[in-house]
């Protein structure tokens, strides 16, 4: 499920740098949390739902 979620912000972050500039960086940020949650589940060696 948490994999499903980082494929789609990154499909919304793209589509923000192409349709959308202004909402671009907001996607951005998104983008970069759910990378820090990835990360952090990883090192805490927890496995997704």
């Amino acid at each position: 499920m948490l994999f499903t979620v980082a494929v789609i912000l990154i499909a919304l972050w793209l589509l923000g740098f192409i349709a959308f500039p202004v909402m671009g960086s907001f996607i951005h940020v998104l983008l970069v949390i759910a990378v820090i949650v990835v990360l952090v589940r990883i090192i805490n060696g927890r496995r997704a739902l």
